[in-house]
């Protein structure tokens, strides 16, 4: 008997219910409004517009502009609230070009986009990599007298700046923003200073940092969470504990990055007792460890060896029903492998795929070495197949263990034959591929076949180290080519390298041997003086 509210009381409903994001609301909107229709209620342009951008929202542009359609059919004149509503619903289905087009039509309607709509388009823009676009879009801004662009769009572009790594133009574009006035905030520091350290770039990191603290702006559990990984990464643990302490003193809680950070630097220094103390802190300050935690401490055992607290860490990780990923177990396996323990990996191998964990190309290449080096030819054999059977394309790395290995058990031809191989499947030979050449071919005696891999690989344009020199002298050396020796050594010397202990050795030995002639032992002893030269 009493009379159904007006559309506005609903609409204000439905505008709370949007805000509630976290509870997908959208499709209870657009139920909503099939029950208004079937009760009578008429809809105003403003519930029309919560419609159009829940459609939106669920990628239903085109039932978006259906709604915009009713709309103009009712007699309510275009609404820019509409037409932003439109366009993030293509942003967010990742159709830029699209949005793009529907601006420049809004545009030529007579609508000004406003700094709402600008927001969203850059961060779209920037989600899909398309630094030029925002960057493109920023400066008509910038020419704009309606609508200036804002800390958020700079925020942004300088951030997706930062994660691609051209830094020159995210300091150039941070520099812009504070000449138009626009004071940046934590979360752009914190934006440059993470891309600064993430390229190399410490000091300018740590500069920035100090601009930032003499700005009076408050440093976030970011901003300690990216300087507790820079001093780990540095080696400088030490550091790294004393800003968890200052944060934690500043009534900031670490999460579960910032300690994360600091396990790896207690693992990198194979410090696990820290480690382990830090885990047991963790959960006792509300935060459990995840899956990267346990990551982190398996990698820390297997680097010291002991792969039996590793496989104990992952029961636990089960225990707790946290499910290792492909990192996880290609850690284990790896460790495994080159522990000599060929049967647990193979049983680690089969289990982690019996989970549902897809082995990458890392966890073949090392089953792969860990099999070749165990002269395990068929086993190995079968792995290929395998990997060739799931897709997953053979590495450079992967040539490199099986021509390695061919070489060490004197299969030179079938060595040859994979670094044929090699670039016809589009993989680029590295330093480490034409080194293990070059030491297949010296191992055989087959010197010019050694110094036709040395030519080609400067020719490849991959330069010529240490290793190669060392290699080639000591080839020389085994067949009795002193000369040769000789001209490699003054080569070596002149690009900067010095000969490693093996070769000197193996000179030494040499010259005190009966084997050589005296003209010979005379071109060994100009060798040896020639390195006591280069030393002193």
């Amino acid at each position: 008997m009493r009379r159904l509210p007006s559309i506005v009381v609903f609409s204000q409903l439905l505008t709370a219910i949007s805000k509630l994001k976290h509870l997908h609301p959208h499709s209870t909107i657009v139920s909503f409004f099939r029950q208004l229709e079937l009760l009578g209620i008429r809809s105003d342009r403003h519930s029309l517009g919560i419609l159009a951008n829940s459609y939106s929202h669920l990628g239903r542009v085109d039932l978006g502009f259906s709604i915009l359609g009713k709309s103009l059919k009712l007699g309510y004149p275009r609404d820019h609230v509409f037409f932003h509503s439109l366009i993030n619903g293509f942003i967010i289905n990742d159709k830029l070009p699209q949005a793009v087009q529907l601006l420049d039509k809004t545009v030529k309607l007579g609508f000004q986009p406003d700094i709402v709509t600008c927001g969203v388009m850059v961060k779209g823009l920037c989600r899909i990599g398309d630094n030029a676009g925002a960057l493109s879009l920023l400066n008509k801004l910038q020419s704009s007298t309606h609508c200036k662009p804002n800390l958020v769009i700079y925020s942004t572009i300088i951030d997706s700046l930062c994660k691609d790594r051209l830094l020159r133009e995210a300091l150039n574009l941070f520099s812009t923003m504070k000449m138009e006035g626009i004071k940046p905030n934590v979360i752009t520091y914190n934006s440059l200073i993470r891309g600064l350290y993430n390229s190399g770039c410490g000091k300018e990191a740590k500069h920035v940092l100090t601009e930032m603290l003499r700005s009076n702006i408050v440093p976030t559990v970011d901003t300690y969470s990216i300087l507790v990984d820079m001093f780990c990464k540095d080696g400088n643990v030490e550091e790294a504990q004393a800003t968890l302490q200052c944060m934690t003193d500043k009534g900031v809680a670490p999460n579960i990055i910032t300690y994360n950070a600091l396990l790896d630097g207690y693992c990198l220094r194979g410090q696990m007792e820290d480690a382990e103390k830090l885990l047991d802190l963790m959960k006792q300050n509300g935060c459990e460890p995840n899956l990267i935690s346990f990551s982190t401490i398996i990698n820390g055992y297997v680097k010291l060896k002991d792969i039996d607290k590793a496989l104990t860490i992952l029961e636990t990780m089960f225990e707790k029903g946290i499910a290792p990923d492909v990192v996880t177990y290609s850690t284990l396996i790896d460790g495994l492998c080159k522990s000599n323990r060929l049967k647990p990996a193979c049983q680690l191998f089969a289990d982690m795929q019996a989970y549902g964990v897809t082995p990458n190309v890392v966890t073949y290449n090392s089953l792969l070495d860990g099999l070749c080096k165990s002269a395990q030819l068929d086993e190995a054999v079968a792995i290929l197949e395998d990997m060739d059977d799931k897709g997953i394309k053979p590495t450079t790395v992967t040539y490199n263990i099986l021509m390695d290995n061919l070489c060490e058990v004197g299969q030179l031809e079938d060595a040859v034959v994979f670094f044929s191989d090699l670039q016809s499947k589009g993989l680029q030979p590295d330093s480490k591929t034409y080194n293990i050449m070059t030491k297949g071919f010296c191992k055989e005696g087959l010197m010019k076949e050694a110094d036709k891999v040395l030519r080609k690989m400067e020719e490849d344009g991959c330069l010529p180290n240490d290793i190669t020199y060392n290699t080639l002298i000591r080839g020389c050396i085994l067949n009795n080519d002193f000369s040769k020796a000789l001209y490699y050594r003054d080569l070596m010397f002149s690009k900067g390298f010095q000969a490693d202990a093996h070769t000197i050795s193996l000179f030494v030995d040499l010259l005190y041997s009966d084997k050589l002639s005296i003209s010979s032992k005379g071109l060994l002893q100009k060798f040896l003086e020639g390195l006591e030269v280069e030393n002193n």
